[in-house]
């Protein structure tokens, strides 16, 4: 196989990672749903910067916490496609510091539309609702991305030794 191919070990990554990811958010004792949130569990969203095989894992993660957490299935979806295009933005960024702003932008303007629709559908209070829940989604997300995830990040570069993404043979 080649190194881009499918193999075991990648296979495996993405699991433990999905895995990781969900029990994190499941079972941590902070608010990790609602307007306000700190799910810990989003500092794995810089690992597609490192590795690959971190896009599949943090939407399979992603999608089996709001499954299991959350009753609304628009959380499922929407939430889950939040992390899956920040994961695939955050594999293109040139630094971990930049890494960190794709998981904020997209949660705040997803998840933030997500929990405004919820608290008021439609009409004339979704926008201010909206703001406030992208506002405060979005500032959990970069607490959690830039004191967790950055670090989290750069101590993983650390113990690679890298120079260049993680190559899983």
């Amino acid at each position: 196989m080649t190194r881009t191919g499918f193999n075991t070990r990648r296979l495996t990554l993405a699991a433990l990672i999905a895995a990781v990811y969900t029990a994190a958010t499941l079972f941590l004792p902070i608010p990790q749903y609602g307007g306000m949130q700190f799910r810990v569990a989003e500092a794995m969203t810089l690992l597609p910067f490192l590795f690959p095989e971190a896009i599949p894992g943090l939407a399979v993660g992603c999608f089996l916490a709001n499954l299991l957490g959350s009753p609304f299935v628009l959380d499922w979806i929407f939430g889950t496609l939040a992390t899956l295009l920040a994961a695939l933005w955050t594999r293109r960024m040139p630094n971990v510091y930049l890494a960190a702003l794709p998981p904020v932008v997209c949660n705040a303007v997803i998840v933030g539309a997500e929990i405004a629709w919820f608290t008021v559908q439609d009409g004339g209070a979704f926008w201010p609702a909206y703001g406030l829940n992208a506002l405060t989604v979005g500032l959990g997300e970069l607490a959690v991305c830039y004191l967790l995830g950055v670090p989290l990040a750069r101590l993983m570069e650390k113990s690679m030794g890298r120079g260049k993404p993680l190559e899983i043979q």
